[in-house]
């Protein structure tokens, strides 16, 4: 059984270039680079279905997050900052210090 191997984003968007280009067919793209002829479809498939994006006005990505939960979030850090520090400070006599030896 052969193992999986994970291609870069740069490798797949080559590969799916080369097989948009055309100039050779996707089973020679497929014997070229090692790949499965299957995975090259999807990749191209991918990169056509995705361009677009690439020329949208405004590039600039929403935010994933919205304000309330990026409060939320660093309240949370807040709180876990404060029992780390309280368990770090109760642990120290169990733990003693550790001298060079």
């Amino acid at each position: 059984m052969s193992k999986r191997r994970n291609h870069d984003a740069g490798f797949k968007a080559r590969v799916a270039l080369e097989a948009v280009k055309g100039e050779r067919t996707v089973s020679e793209l497929a014997a070229e680079f090692g790949v499965h002829s299957t995975m090259i479809h999807q990749w191209k498939k991918a990169l056509l279905e995705g361009a677009w994006d690439i020329f949208e006005r405004g590039s600039k990505k929403k935010a994933e997050l919205d304000e309330e939960t990026v409060r939320s979030l660093h309240a949370k850090i807040g709180e876990l900052a404060v029992a780390n520090d309280f368990l770090s400070r109760k642990l120290k006599p169990w733990t003693g210090k550790r001298g060079a030896g």
